[in-house]
């Protein structure tokens, strides 16, 4: 692969089209970042889980001021290897946009996952696997019953961004082919996931392959592709991001001690090479009392710290990425010290932070709401004659509603539109199906 062909300004679904604007006022890749921040499904994130429940007191992350914070570590990532890559490709004049790139693919990375968190994800597959969608499954094909019983927020991302809604313009949100590709983690289809993860489902294979090809990422003798490079850099800014950020949530809401948090900071650097800059934390540090702040101050280190140790281990293995033949991920390559620190975290983070009793009564809610919902809705889709099932689907919008009527087709509009909710909005739904609670009653 090469940097020539991975940095195009073609747009899905305007291929075609050649801008006639005497003036460029933004470059197409800022083009891109715009249209995702004004776009409607990146609003809604704002009211999605993204770990913790929404407290009304103490202000926790949600996708939305997750998908900013990723983005603006993406940004420092892109920035560093254009200037790698700048001196060695002088007459690409878009090496300086991958900062713009790697941002705007970490600010929809995670536009399509569903609410109530990852649970969400396994309320979908479960409905299917074991749920009444089951019924279902005679009636698809193999990857279709995997797109659902394997249901993945990386792949509806794609989805969210490409596919042509009832009533909406070809090609989605019409963005570059190289910040599509720098989304999909896992450039392989459903019936190729060993585990949950996959990159595009069935009815959007045919938009990646046509950017695969046109990117010249390297499809593999199994069918699947090379990831797009740049993915690296998303998939990093996400893990420092989804870690680091955990910590200080569970600092706020109690969950943690500010003694252990300080000390799994702190653990990130090298007690000996290291020396200058722990003294010059420890004095920071003692000028600061407030420990909210000092807490934000290890952060801010320890992220900056995981940007460049990135960024060189993306250089040391570049030519195995560019070859599409790098395993794992950048954070999976760490030095000594701070894989070791990682790895206490993540242990830590899944023991005691993910099983923490507010994160598992959401879970737990997740399930029931979204099971209900899509119960409700897939019925309604399928028997849409029916009296009760013409008032369930009037509260489907336009956009939700299937023009193809095969029964893949139906069932992923009703999941499109179920994934697309906010927590609010899935929970009163819920609950006015259900009769918990009507308009205007108290």
């Amino acid at each position: 692969m090469n940097w020539d062909k991975l940095i195009s300004t073609k747009r899905l679904g305007m291929e075609d089209h050649q801008s006639l604007a005497s003036h460029e006022d933004r470059t197409q890749f800022q083009r891109d970042y715009d249209r995702i921040i004004f776009s409607s499904p990146f609003r809604r994130m704002q009211n999605k889980t993204q770990v913790f429940p929404l407290p009304e007191h103490i202000f926790v992350h949600n996708r939305l001021t997750h998908s900013l914070e990723v983005a603006s570590v993406g940004r420092s990532l892109g920035n560093l290897l254009a200037e790698k890559l700048a001196p060695r490709n002088p007459d690409n004049p878009f090496i300086q946009e991958i900062g713009t790139i790697v941002s705007t693919a970490c600010l929809a990375h995670d536009m399509g996952n569903p609410p109530f968190g990852h649970s969400g994800e396994a309320a979908i597959a479960n409905f299917f696997l074991k749920g009444n969608g089951k019924r279902f499954e005679a009636e698809l094909s193999a990857g279709e019953w995997k797109d659902f019983t394997h249901f993945d927020g990386n792949a509806n991302a794609f989805r969210t961004l490409t596919h042509q809604f009832n009533g909406k313009r070809s090609g989605g949100y019409a963005l570059t082919y190289s910040s599509l590709a720098s989304i999909v983690k896992y450039p392989f289809e459903s019936v190729q996931a060993t585990k949950q993860k996959f990159g595009f489902f069935q009815s959007d294979k045919n938009n990646y392959q046509r950017i695969a090809e046109a990117l010249g990422i390297r499809k593999k003798e199994d069918g699947s592709f090379c990831r797009h490079p740049l993915v690296y850099l998303v998939e990093a800014a996400d893990d420092i991001c989804y870690q680091i950020m955990d910590l200080e949530d569970a600092f706020k809401l109690g969950i943690l001690s500010y003694d252990r948090i300080k000390k799994l900071f702190l653990d990130f650097y090298d007690n000996q090479a290291e020396a200058k800059t722990l003294k010059r934390i420890e004095d920071t540090l003692g000028k600061v009392t407030d420990k909210n702040e000092q807490i934000s101050y290890l952060r801010a280190g320890v992220i900056g710290k995981l940007i460049y140790e990135s960024i060189r281990i993306f250089e040391e293995n570049e030519s195995e990425i560019m070859a599409g033949e790098f395993k794992g991920s950048l954070i999976d390559r760490l030095a000594d010290v701070p894989a070791e620190a990682m790895k206490t975290v993540q242990e830590i983070s899944f023991r005691e932070v993910y099983a923490s009793r507010s994160v598992v009564e959401i879970e737990i809610a997740g399930y029931k709401i979204i099971g209900t919902l899509l119960e409700e809705f897939v019925d309604a889709m399928m028997n849409p004659q029916d009296k009760y099932s013409k008032k369930i689907l009037s509260l489907l919008p336009e956009q939700y509603i299937s023009t193809e009527e095969t029964t893949y087709h139906k069932i992923q509009s009703v999941v499109d539109f179920v994934a697309g909710m906010t927590d609010v909005f899935a929970l009163d739904l819920y609950r006015k199906i259900k009769g918990i609670s009507l308009p205007g009653v108290v």
